[in-house]
C-alpha cells in the first residue's frame, strides 16, 4: 500500500499523490466484517417507505455508532437535487450538491437546492464533499451550500473543480479563494477521510472528467458511479468495463443512477455514429449550420472545431455558459482551438453562409437562451434562412417537452433543414439504458443495490432489473429522500422509521429559503385566476364608506369590458362594510377585511366561476 500523507483541513489547495490522508487514524483500508455474497433473510420486496414523519434535527447526531448511514437529501424522488450523506460514527462525507429546476407549478422560482438542516451543528464533522462531475444537478448548489457549511474540503477532477470555482465567483466575488481543494489527479488516487477510505474509477458520461467513487468503511464498501453510460464503440477504442470492481472487499453496496431504467432499447447511438452524422450534415450544408447543444458537451464542441478546420469552415460560439465552459476547457488543454477557425458572432457577416457553423445553447427552448432569441428574430447577428441547417444535438430534459416542441415548430417555419434525434442520430445520451443496468450489476456483483437519481417509478424499474439478473429482493432498497439506511458490521441493514428533513429550499433571486409553501400557494393562485384588489376608504366619524371603492384587477378581468360587474362589486362592498362596521367602538379592521375577502370572493365566483385572490385594503380618514 502506498503511504498516505496528512493533509490539514486549513490548507487551501494542494496536489494529490497516489494516496492522501485526511485524518490521524491509521491510513489503511480495513478488512470487511463479512464475506462477499452474504444474504439477509426475513425480508421481502424492495424498501422505500421510511415512515411518514421527519426526524427531529438531532435524532441521529453525535451518537458515534460504528455503523454506516446512507442518507439521500435529494435525487430519489426527482431528476436533480442530487446530494447524499454518508455518515460513519461522527465522520461525514457528502457526495454532490446539485440543483433541481422548478416545475410548472412553481412560478418565479429559479431553482431548488437540497435541505441541509440535518447538517446544522455538524460542520466540523464533514470530512469532505466529493463532486462526481460538473453538471448542474450535481454542482449547482455548491456556492450556497459550501458557504453555509463553512467551506469543507472539496474533492473532484480538474474540470469539475474549475466549473465549481466559476459558479462560486458568479455567486459571490472572491468566494472561490475560500475553497479547500483536494484535486483528483489520477484515477489511482486514494484519500483517507476519517472512517472512510476514498478511491475512484473511470466512468463514461457526457461531460469530461466524470469519475466514479468507492467509499470503504469498516461496515461495507459503497460503489457509486455517479452519472454513467456504456458506449460499445467508444472514440478511444477502449471498451470500459466495471468488472474489476467485483474484487472490492465486501459486502458491496452499489448505488446506481437509474434514469434509463425504462429505456428498453437494445443499443445506444455511439459517439462514432453521432460524429459521422454531424460531419455529413456540416459538409453537405448549403447555408449556415446552427447546432444547439448543452454547454457541458465540451468534447463534442472540440470535435466540431477540429472538423471545421479540416473543411475550411469558421465556428462561432454563442451563449454565456457555452463560451465559459470552452474557455475553461482551453485553459485546461482539454480541447484545441485554432485561432483561425474560431470567430466571434460579431464577425459572422464577414464570411459566406456556407462557411459558417454556430454552436449555441438553447436547445431546451429556454426563453432567453440563444436559440430561442434566434427563432424570435431578436438576435443581433444571426438570422435563420430557408437554406440553413438547424441541428438539435441534445436530448429533451424531462419537463421541457412542450417548450422544445414549440421551438421546433417555429424553426420548421423558418428553415427547410431542421435535424433532431427523431430523424437522425445527432446526439448520444450520457445515461444508461435498461440493458446497461443489468450489465453493470452483473460486472460489479454487489451484495446490496440502491437505485438512485430519478423519479420513484424509475428506481422501482431499476430494482426489477436487478432481480432479473439474480439479486435477492431483500437486498434491494428503493429509498425516498431523507430515508436513513444503516449498515452495521454485523447483522442486517435497516431503514430507520423516521426521515431527516428534505423539504424544498427555493432560490428566488437573491433569496435562499425565504419562499415557503404559503408564498408559493399565493403565486399559484394568482397565476391561475389572477388578483382582485378592493380599496375602501372609511370615515371614522360617520363610520361610512367614503366615495366609491377603488378596484384593481390583474389577470382576472379586463376592467374596461366589465363595467357592470365592477359596479355590482362596488355596491356589494359598501353593503358588506356597512353591516360589518358596527355602530360603536373602534373599527375592527381584521374582521372587516375578512368579511370583504370572503363575501366578495363568493360573489365573484357566482358571476364568473373564477376564484381570484381578493385583497381588501382599508384606509381610515
Amino acid at each position: 500500500m502506498t503511504p498516505q500523507t496528512n493533509i490539514p483541513r486549513s490548507q487551501a489547495s494542494r496536489p494529490v499523490s497516489p494516496s492522501t490522508h485526511r485524518s490521524g487514524a491509521a491510513a489503511r483500508f480495513r478488512p470487511r466484517g463479512k464475506k462477499p455474497g452474504q444474504k439477509r433473510t426475513g425480508y421481502s420486496g424492495s424498501h422505500g417507505q421510511a415512515g411518514p414523519s421527519d426526524a427531529g434535527i438531532n435524532d441521529y447526531k453525535n451518537k458515534g455508532e460504528n455503523t454506516l448511514k446512507i442518507i439521500p437529501l435529494g435525487g430519489q424522488e426527482e431528476v436533480g437535487r442530487n446530494m447524499t450523506i454518508f455518515e460513519y460514527g461522527k465522520d461525514i462525507v457528502i457526495l454532490d450538491m446539485g440543483v433541481q429546476f422548478p416545475e410548472e407549478d412553481m412560478p418565479g422560482i429559479d431553482y431548488i437546492i437540497p435541505n441541509i438542516s440535518y447538517l446544522q451543528g455538524r460542520e466540523k464533522d464533514i470530512q469532505a464533499v466529493i463532486f462526481s462531475h460538473g453538471h448542474l444537478d450535481h454542482i449547482g448548489a455548491a456556492p450556497i451550500l459550501l458557504q453555509k457549511l463553512n467551506y469543507p474540503p472539496i474533492i473532484g477532477r480538474d474540470l469539475t473543480i474549475a466549473l465549481i470555482k466559476k459558479r462560486l465567483e458568479d455567486y459571490e466575488k472572491s468566494s472561490a479563494k475560500r475553497l479547500d481543494i483536494i484535486p483528483v489527479k489520477s484515477i489511482q488516487d486514494k484519500i483517507h477521510l476519517g472512517n472512510f477510505n476514498l478511491s475512484f474509477f473511470d466512468v463514461e458520461h457526457s461531460i469530461m472528467d466524470a469519475v466514479g467513487v468507492i467509499l470503504q468503511t469498516p461496515s461495507v464498501t459503497v460503489v457509486h458511479p455517479g452519472d454513467w453510460t456504456m458506449d460499445k464503440d467508444p472514440i478511444s477504442g477502449k471498451l470500459l468495463s466495471y468488472a474489476h470492481l467485483a474484487a472490492l472487499p465486501g459486502p458491496k453496496v452499489l448505488m446506481l443512477e437509474s434514469l434509463g431504467a425504462t429505456d428498453m432499447s437494445t443499443s445506444h447511438v455511439t459517439e462514432k455514429e453521432m460524429y459521422a452524422n454531424l460531419e455529413k450534415l456540416i459538409n453537405e450544408a448549403t447555408g449556415k449550420v446552427i447546432i444547439g447543444t448543452f454547454a457541458s458537451q465540451i468534447r463534442r464542441v472540440g470535435h466540431i472545431l477540429e472538423y471545421a478546420k479540416t473543411v475550411g469552415k469558421k465556428v462561432a460560439l454563442d451563449g454565456f455558459s457555452m463560451k465559459m465552459n470552452v474557455e475553461i476547457a482551453k485553459e485546461l488543454s482539454y480541447i484545441k482551438v485554432d485561432k483561425e477557425t474560431l470567430i466571434t458572432v460579431n464577425d459572422l457577416h464577414k464570411y459566406p453562409d456556407n462557411k459558417i457553423i454556430i454552436i449555441c445553447t438553447g436547445a431546451q427552448g429556454e426563453g432567453n437562451a440563444v436559440l430561442s432569441r434566434i427563432v424570435a428574430g431578436d438576435h443581433r447577428f444571426i438570422k435563420v434562412r430557408k437554406q440553413d441547417t438547424i441541428i438539435f444535438s441534445s436530448s429533451v430534459i424531462p419537463g421541457n417537452e412542450r417548450t422544445v416542441q414549440r421551438l421546433k415548430d417555429n424553426l420548421y417555419r423558418q428553415s427547410d433543414n431542421v435535424i433532431h434525434t427523431d430523424i437522425m442520430d445527432v446526439h448520444t445520451s450520457g445515461h444508461c439504458n435498461a440493458q446497461n443496468i443489468k450489465e453493470i450489476i452483473g460486472q460489479i456483483k454487489p451484495d446490496f443495490f440502491i437505485p438512485v437519481y430519478g423519479n420513484h417509478y424509475m428506481l422501482k424499474e431499476a430494482a426489477k432489473l436487478a432481480v432479473e439478473v439474480g439479486m435477492h429482493k431483500a437486498n434491494i432498497f428503493v429509498l425516498d429522500n431523507g430515508a436513513v439506511l444503516e449498515f452495521a458490521s454485523t447483522g442486517e441493514p435497516k431503514i430507520h422509521n423516521k426521515k431527516v428533513p428534505t423539504g424544498y429550499v427555493f432560490v428566488d433571486g437573491l433569496g435562499v429559503g425565504d419562499i415557503g409553501q404559503v408564498v408559493l400557494r399565493d403565486r399559484q393562485a394568482m397565476a391561475q385566476d389572477g388578483m382582485f384588489v378592493v380599496i375602501v376608504t372609511i370615515d371614522t366619524q360617520t363610520r361610512q364608506v367614503r366615495n366609491s371603492p377603488d378596484i384593481i384587477s390583474r389577470g382576472f378581468i379586463y376592467m374596461r369590458e366589465s363595467k357592470e360587474l365592477l359596479y355590482q362589486v362596488r355596491q356589494k362592498v359598501k353593503e358588506i362594510v356597512h353591516h360589518s362596521i358596527g355602530a360603536k367602538g373602534p373599527l375592527n379592521e381584521d374582521y372587516i377585511k375578512d368579511q370583504v375577502r370572503d363575501k366578495i370572493g363568493q360573489f365573484l365566483y357566482t358571476k364568473t366561476e373564477r376564484r381570484p385572490m381578493v385583497l381588501p385594503v382599508l384606509i381610515e380618514v
